[in-house]
């Protein structure tokens, strides 16, 4: 079945806010004073990420795809596998979402916001931040987990393995980001979504957090530029040897 493209906007939406909810509000469980889950480890926070790219996955690839993510929307388009006249819709809702959902998890977390006066740990909850301040790490690091994590949802949701079950393929999909966040996201944290990353940051610099600090905008293009060409190379890559 084909969805009309509104609904398919509405599917890219929710599915986007979705993700930031889940996975930038498994970081503010971590890393917020006084949450329940403060001082958790690494593994919530991959796990989080994880389920936040599966479940709206599952509930919307075969509607919308499920991008949820500028780059992968770029990626399929730079290689003919999407419309270019249907790319800038996809990137404004999924902007859009990731700047909902990052409100929501404000909002669920907001006394602990009001507690934490540690300025990396609140950025942090909206965007990434490279752990030794290095641009050239930060972006090898995205660019490189960008092109495991595009190439891997290719590979998982056309594979003949999943042919008659594109519901497991992308449950698979949470597992692929889960292993990318607990294998890679050390350096950086990491975003491979610039969605996911500058539109909370947007919001960061916006609202009147207590003890917000800095937005970091030296280094917002990394997490914007890195997945976006790593995107591209890995659908067309892809695309060269398996399509």
């Amino acid at each position: 079945m084909t969805y009309a493209l509104g609904t398919r906007l509405i599917a890219e939406f929710i599915g986007t806010a979705i993700m930031v909810i889940l996975g930038n509000g498994s970081v503010a469980n971590v890393d917020l004073k006084g949450t329940k889950g403060n001082g958790s480890d690494w593994l919530v926070i991959a796990v989080g990420y994880g389920s936040g790219v599966m479940i709206p996955a599952m509930m919307f690839g075969g509607i919308s795809g499920n991008h949820i993510n500028p780059a992968f929307t770029l990626g399929l388009a730079f290689s003919g596998l999407f419309p270019w006249a249907e790319v800038l819709p996809y990137i404004l809702v999924q902007f859009a979402g990731a700047m909902v959902g990052q409100l929501l998890v404000v909002a669920a977390y907001k006394p602990h916001y009001d507690l934490t006066t540690n300025t990396q740990h609140v950025l942090g909850t909206f965007s990434t931040i490279n752990a030794t301040k290095s641009k050239l790490n930060g972006f090898i690091n995205e660019f490189l987990g960008s092109f495991i994590l595009f190439i891997g949802a290719l590979g998982i949701t056309k594979a003949p393995f999943f042919k008659d079950n594109l519901g497991t393929a992308h449950m698979a999909l949470g597992f692929l980001v889960m292993t990318l966040v607990a294998s890679l996201g050390g350096p950086t944290g990491p975003a491979l979504n610039p969605a996911r990353d500058l539109g909370p940051r947007i919001l960061h610099a916006i609202l009147p957090l207590r003890h917000k600090g800095d937005s970091d905008w030296g280094y917002a293009w990394v997490p914007v530029v890195a997945p976006i060409l790593a995107s591209i190379c890995a659908v067309a890559v892809y695309k060269l040897f398996f399509l």
